[in-house]
């Protein structure tokens, strides 16, 4: 009886500090929960809303970026390289003291913790979520989900962080729409070195692949390891890579043997658009489609990525334009120049009309290629995506009620 007594006062005052193990609290592994907080993840409970935030894991601080909620942050480890979060201290696992100091009281890491660290941040009262890289489309909600819902609780942070992780989906289904059809299929692959890196099907790195309507090389592979051997069974036509690595390949025994090595069809990206699973996913997907199908590019050199402009903004609506250039559904007036609104702009225009129409779309979400004033395949899906989500007849053409519309006060936004 004694022990049960002392048990129960024991969870009681562990429940009043952030981190609480007494039994799950509105977990989230089946959904929202009904309200924010207490919020159960995993084996962690927290008990209100954490008023800092460190961020030990890259990939976390890309999923914060996107969610918009970086203003919690309060320190970083020195692998969070993104510039928003360059003013932030650098800390590591063994900083509980300096932690608790800047006024963090929950750390994200993607490397689980020793028994030591883990003890001595909970003594501090620092809550420590491991959270894993997604592996999938679908599992790519649960990790938005779950950082989301450590941040701002069960209801409001889960569902924000499911929006925009569907919000980036949304937008890379759109670049799928556009991919020429084709009898003979494209082989593609990434390579991370020259030691058997790549990308395989099991990964969500895989399906972003599959999204820019490529098939990968390396899809039999598991766990992003592909022998040069294999690679060279699959001979891609095309090689995508993060910067730097394209003299590498070049000077290597086996992977000179490729045939995209040595015809020169071996392209450098940047390195984080594979790595990590914020917006630049998007990039990645529209840089390996816009590589292969440069017709996508509306008008730009093939060599260049098309700019996304519909990623999910820093505020965190997704689908939205960035901070600046965002629009309502009850907003004021167009920022952009206003177009003629008694013309029909079509694909195969191009003119300073359409380009006005491009920055308007643009505003409003749509458009997920670069405005150059070329009506073509990228510019008449954003036309079709306007015209379904404001009530309008899909045509792909947009006509005088469309664009008299469009540059209206009040047009439906691109929303998730």
């Amino acid at each position: 009886m004694l022990k049960k007594i002392t048990a129960v006062f024991l969870c009681i005052a562990i429940a009043a500090g952030v981190l609480s193990a007494c039994g799950p609290k509105n977990d989230i592994s089946s959904g929202a929960g009904t309200k924010d907080f207490p919020v159960t993840i995993g084996n962690v409970t927290i008990s209100e809303e954490p008023a800092g935030v460190a961020v030990l894991s890259p990939n976390i601080a890309d999923v914060i970026l996107a969610i918009g909620y970086e203003a919690q942050l309060k320190a970083k480890s020195a692998q969070c390289t993104q510039s928003d979060l360059s003013v932030l201290p650098d800390v590591t696992l063994d900083d509980a003291q300096k932690i608790k100091d800047l006024g963090a009281q929950m750390v994200f890491t993607d490397a689980k913790p020793t028994d030591e660290q883990l003890s001595a941040l909970n003594k501090e009262g620092i809550a420590v979520l491991t959270v894993a890289k997604a592996i999938g489309r679908e599992d790519l909600d649960r990790l938005y989900s779950q950082v989301g819902a450590a941040m701002k609780g069960a209801k409001t942070g889960y569902e924000k962080g499911r929006k925009v992780s569907q919000g980036i989906f949304l937008t890379i289904d759109d670049i799928s729409r556009i991919i020429p059809s084709s009898d003979t299929p494209t082989t593609v692959a990434y390579l991370y070195d020259t030691q058997g890196g790549a990308v395989t099907g099991d990964t969500l790195e895989g399906k972003l692949i599959e999204s820019a309507g490529l098939v990968n090389a390396a899809s039999d592979g598991t766990g992003n390891q592909l022998s040069a051997g294999a690679l060279l069974l699959a001979d891609p036509k095309y090689i995508f890579c993060p910067t730097g690595l394209k003299a590498k390949l070049a000077a290597s025994e086996e992977y000179k043997k490729l045939g995209a090595v040595r015809e020169g069809r071996v392209y450098e990206m940047d390195p984080n658009r594979m790595l990590l699973q914020g917006r630049g996913m998007i990039e990645a997907v529209s840089f390996m489609a816009g590589t292969v199908y440069p017709e996508l590019l509306e008008g730009t050199e093939a060599s260049n990525a098309p700019s996304v402009s519909s990623s999910p903004s820093s505020s965190g609506t997704t689908s939205q334009p960035s901070k600046g250039n965002q629009s309502s559904s009850s907003s004021s007036a167009s920022s952009t120049a206003a177009g003629n609104t008694n013309l029909t702009l079509k694909k195969g225009d191009k003119n300073d009309e359409v380009l006005k129409m491009q920055n308007r779309l643009k505003e409003l979400g749509y458009m997920f290629v670069t405005p150059t004033g070329e009506f073509a395949e990228g510019t008449e899906q954003s036309v079709k995506d306007f015209q379904l989500l404001n009530g309008l007849v899909v045509t792909g053409v947009a006509d005088p009620e469309m664009l008299k519309l469009l540059y209206s006060a009040n047009p439906v936004p691109r929303k998730d």
